[in-house]
């Protein structure tokens, strides 16, 4: 029996976690597979009634869980940043869940290119340093020219006294990108020890180190060393580069590893590679400690509760959640229930189709069920 966290969140949300806790149901029937879900009311709607972000209490509760199952975050009534920053990125940063996991893959003929070739790219973003960190200010005007920043992760916390002396009196605004060298290291353990399970001799570094010297210089430095250890090839490529490569030649990489901000950019574009955000599954790993898997998408109010969203997302979540928690058969039956919907044309308007949410997901629940394991 596993015990997860679900946390439906907001906008469309709970409507693909549902399907995907419905697929996961569908599975405990047909396999020895089994699991309570606890839904944790974390999102939007409880930051407008109450003021509550993640609270010490939620963090005390998740902790017991053996992972945690998101829908989505994010609430057009309140400011832009508040409840990503507050929720998402401090739920990545207090369970240290340091990789983010996300496959790109072709499903052809449904990818955008027609692709004859097919390909099979896994990213792997670093999660928790970068220039997601929240270390940064405004200066100038009444704050004057000074800011105390402070930033608090698993394996260290670290403050900062920053004292500006502009030459001409104006507004500004500074972001830290900040890396450590352990953060850094583990990272590339995790990437070579990744690629190395996929059979791969390959790890392709994306960076932006011709300007951003010091973050990416170290970075580069860190995993040519493991690269080493490991007896495995380095390729280095910069984003603007990649970014290219991924449109002419997304065949050629396998296991992808890139820092915060620019893997949040590229896992986007992937995404419309294999046939746009509602196509993208993610985790948030910690390899020894409590794990959380999402759509890359976001709660999309606009669609919200119109029966539009495209499940398929939080399925091959539920897919990754359960090849993590040691489920690899099971997670290849969800796998094989978005292809059957995908072959038959059982999906969504923004995939061709004409079903609603509620019905892709029944017809990979019907598609679960009718398997043996």
């Amino acid at each position: 029996m596993r015990h997860f966290a679900i946390v439906p969140g907001d906008g469309i949300g709970p409507e693909v976690v549902k399907v995907g806790m419905d697929c996961m149901e569908a599975l405990c029937e047909v396999t020895s597979f089994d699991f309570d879900g606890e839904v944790f009311d974390i999102g939007g709607e409880r930051y407008l009634r109450t003021g509550e972000l993640l609270t010490d209490e939620d963090v005390s509760d998740l902790k017991k869980k053996d992972a945690i199952y998101f829908g989505a975050i994010g609430d057009p009534r309140v400011r832009a940043g508040v409840l990503e920053g507050g929720i998402l990125l401090k739920m990545r940063a207090v369970f240290d869940q340091y990789v983010n996991l996300r496959p790109v893959v072709s499903w052809f003929p449904y990818v955008p290119l027609k692709r004859e070739v097919p390909f099979d790219i896994h990213f792997l973003r670093e999660n928790t340093e970068d220039f997601y960190m929240g270390l940064g200010a405004r200066l100038g005007k009444a704050g004057g020219y000074g800011a105390e920043l402070e930033v608090r992760r698993e394996s260290y916390n670290m403050t900062f006294d920053v004292r500006g002396v502009p030459s001409a009196d104006d507004e500004y605004s500074i972001e830290i990108g900040l890396l450590s060298r352990r953060g850094v290291a583990r990272f590339a353990d995790y990437a070579f020890g990744y690629a190395q399970g996929r059979g791969e001799d390959k790890v392709t570094l994306v960076d932006k180190a011709n300007v951003i010297t010091n973050n990416y210089g170290m970075q580069r430095e860190i995993f040519q060393q493991k690269a080493d250890e490991y007896g495995m090839k380095l390729e280095f490529m910069y984003v603007d580069a990649m970014s290219m490569a991924m449109i002419v030649r997304p065949e050629t990489f396998g296991t992808v590893a890139v820092p915060n901000l620019f893997g949040d950019i590229l896992t986007d574009l992937g995404a419309q590679l294999q046939g746009g955000l509602g196509m993208g599954g993610s985790g948030n790993i910690n390899p020894n400690g409590l794990s959380m898997f999402e759509p890359i998408h976001g709660s999309a109010p606009d669609i919200a509760g119109q029966g539009r969203a495209n499940p398929i997302a939080a399925v091959l979540a539920a897919e990754l959640l359960l090849d993590n928690q040691g489920y690899p058969e099971e997670g290849r039956m969800l796998r094989a229930a978005v292809r059957h919907c995908l072959d038959s044309m059982q999906v969504t308007p923004d995939l061709g189709g004409r079903l609603r949410t509620e019905e892709v997901g029944e017809a990979m629940v019907g598609f679960i069920l009718n398997q043996k394991r």
